[in-house]
């Protein structure tokens, strides 16, 4: 059984603030690659204990370089680098078997969550698809229903978890911590919430063996709605395919290809980062 895992590092107990999640940032950053390495790990040892082959880590965080490969369990292979075609999603493809989204957070647009954004927060106020509220597992639920792959584990907050409940209603949850606000939150103990992912990786593997985990269902065609924080960029963001104009700060992207959609939305985040700024 071959396991795919995006991880991300906001959603990792013990985090709460951005220092801790960005390079360069000295003792706070590593502290954060401490916490997310043993998350990470935790959820391999379990997949592995239950029965998993094969182990492929997609990094989906920032740099998207934030493992030491040395340290990896289990001789995952190891995906990282910047510029990855298919960013959180890259190496997926329909030779896996489950999907698991690690360290997740919530939306920009919904309730507080800690460090919540949907991929960039200085372009993107809120996403939606097919009328559902979405962050980035929303968003990324498209190219996993595209190659029919189900998302068997979600780790991160309970934003995290109410947020990729419709995406993935099978999944095995693992709240990881209670936000109270974008920058506090009630954490589990990291050898706590470490336990609990690698249960819950080991419960995930078992059901999909079991044919208890089905991919998302996204009505075709579907629509990925979304709203900027400024015009300029609603305005460029119409250079992308398959994508309309709907106001002055917002687009829709709309095809009978999830994946195409969710390329779509991967230029028109390109495309803002070029030509945005404060």
């Amino acid at each position: 059984m071959k396991i795919w895992i995006s991880f991300d590092m906001e959603g990792v107990a013990g985090i709460v603030d951005w220092e801790q999640c960005r390079v360069g940032s000295g003792e706070p950053y590593a502290l954060g690659q401490r916490l997310l390495q043993n998350e990470v790990n935790a959820a391999i040892e379990g997949a592995l204990d239950a029965g998993a082959t094969e182990v492929v880590l997609n990094d989906s965080h920032g740099h998207m370089s934030n493992l030491d490969p040395n340290l990896i369990a289990g001789t995952a292979a190891y995906i990282s680098g910047r510029n990855k075609p298919m960013h959180m999603m890259q190496g997926l493809d329909g030779s896996a078997d489950a999907i698991f989204f690690l360290a997740y957070h919530g939306a920009i647009s919904g309730r507080s969550s800690v460090l919540s954004h949907s991929y960039n927060p200085d372009v993107f106020s809120a996403a939606r698809v097919n009328g559902t509220p979405v962050g980035e597992s929303g968003i990324n639920a498209l190219v996993a229903q595209h190659y029919g792959v189900p998302i068997a584990l979600v780790t991160g907050d309970s934003v995290t978890q109410d947020d990729t409940r419709p995406f993935a209603p099978d999944a095995v949850e693992v709240v990881t911590k209670e936000s109270i606000t974008r920058f506090s939150a009630r954490n589990l103990h990291p050898d706590e919430s470490c336990r609990q992912i690698r249960e819950g990786a080991s419960e995930a593997v078992r059901l999909v063996s079991a044919g208890r985990m089905a991919s998302p269902h996204i009505e075709l065609p579907a629509v990925l709605d979304l709203e900027f924080r400024t015009a300029d960029l609603a305005s460029v963001a119409v250079w992308a395919k398959h994508t309309t104009r709907t106001g002055d700060r917002s687009v829709r992207v709309e095809s009978e290809n999830l994946r195409e959609i969710y390329e779509s939305f991967m230029a028109i985040n390109a495309l803002a980062q070029k030509f945005g700024g404060r």
